[in-house]
């Protein structure tokens, strides 16, 4: 079963593109707001619902803040067979750098097996940083 799950994750892409919001940052007060637009995209036959999301912000100072909840962005989207679900959110740092990785949490709608996407680490980084 185990080989099922993971053809089901390799059918489903993640492409991020995170933006540093400079409008809405202080950082004389340490806050760095980031915006994400995450796109998923299902390659299998299939449609699947993204039930659950996990969320690991690593700070340029090393400080760890995990992040687990249903769905994203207040949805459980039902993502068709060739279809692709976009959104935005947003994530505050107390430094001008991090990085971000993940999982979904979803489940194929046809057989109800449930499996993880992992979402590769991005970084998140404010203008003129090279760490």
């Amino acid at each position: 079963m185990k080989d099922s799950a993971n053809d089901l994750s390799a059918t489903i892409r993640v492409h991020v593109e995170p933006t540093y919001r400079e409008a809405e940052s202080s950082p004389a007060e340490q806050r760095y707001v980031f915006s994400y637009a995450i796109t998923v995209h299902n390659h299998s036959l299939h449609s699947v619902q993204l039930l659950a999301r996990y969320w690991k912000i690593t700070q340029g100072s090393g400080k760890v803040q995990e992040v687990r909840g249903k769905g994203v962005v207040g949805k459980q989207p039902l993502i068709g067979p060739g279809q692709t679900f976009r959104y935005t959110s947003r994530a505050v740092l107390e430094c001008p750098v991090g990085v971000m990785e993940g999982a979904y949490t979803c489940v194929e709608a046809h057989s109800q097996q449930a499996f993880e996407v992992r979402i590769s680490p991005f970084r998140l980084a404010g203008p003129n940083q090279v760490h």
